[in-house]
């Protein structure tokens, strides 16, 4: 053997040093094994790994949704929008943002959040550590209302199916519903956002945060410290 020659002493730790390399070795490849079936180990956690054919599907799921409302004439906001506001970010997201509708900036785009309020939400975003590539946003109305007045019933009823599919390709861990419209809409209750705010309620088995609009925050700067205190919930728990 190996340790014939060697003293007891240097034998014993060549032996551990054997071991330890032995060890080393089953731990590489456990782990290659488990990053090889989509899973591996992160700070102690066991995290899901995204597969680029997993990220493809949902690409190609999400594109599916935007081609089938792509000339949607199902509600008068067809025949006046500019460009669809489908929805934008990581098809991964763990978190998604819906709000309740386009404005003039998002019809002229056809992006999602890019005029004032979207401005605030990305800065609300960066401050959660996050960025809007790691997120996904998209509103309850997909066309912008004239004038920027509120959704109405009718409008939402054909235009919701789109966003429950699209959340259901998606599948993220937690929603944040930016303003009444979207909590309201969501949550299926006629409840005021003042009540539901702060604390997690559920659709669809996701955990649902309501919390006020950016549009409301830049009318009342006195409610962000609400807002943050809704965003920092949502933190909390993406560390669990």
């Amino acid at each position: 053997m190996i340790t014939e020659n060697l003293t007891g002493s240097s034998s014993r730790q060549l032996r551990a040093e054997l071991l330890s390399a032995v060890k080393a070795l089953k731990t590489h490849i456990t782990d290659q094994n488990m990053y090889a079936a989509g899973l591996y180990w992160k700070k102690g956690a066991r995290v899901k790994k995204n597969s680029e054919a997993d990220v493809r599907n949902k690409e190609a799921d999400l594109n599916r949704v935007w081609k089938d409302m792509a000339d949607c004439r199902l509600c008068r906001l067809g025949e006046t929008r500019h460009n669809l506001v489908f929805g934008d970010g990581d098809p991964h997201a763990r978190v998604v943002f819906v709000g309740e509708a386009p404005g003039a900036d998002e019809d002229q785009q056809g992006l999602p959040f890019v005029g004032r309020a979207g401005q605030l939400l990305t800065k609300i975003i960066e401050a959660m550590g996050m960025s809007r590539k790691n997120v996904y946003i998209c509103n309850i109305l997909k066309c912008r209302p004239p004038q920027n007045r509120n959704p109405l019933p009718e409008e939402i009823s054909v235009c919701e199916p789109f966003l429950k599919r699209q959340l259901e390709i998606i599948k993220p861990e937690i929603i944040c519903a930016l303003g009444t419209f979207a909590a309201k809409t969501l949550l299926k209750t006629e409840v005021p956002i003042t009540v539901l705010r702060g604390r997690f309620h559920s659709y669809e088995g996701i955990k649902l945060m309501p919390t006020y609009h950016p549009a409301y925050l830049l009318r009342n700067p006195s409610a962000k410290k609400l807002v943050w205190e809704d965003v920092q919930l949502i933190m909390k728990e993406l560390q669990n």
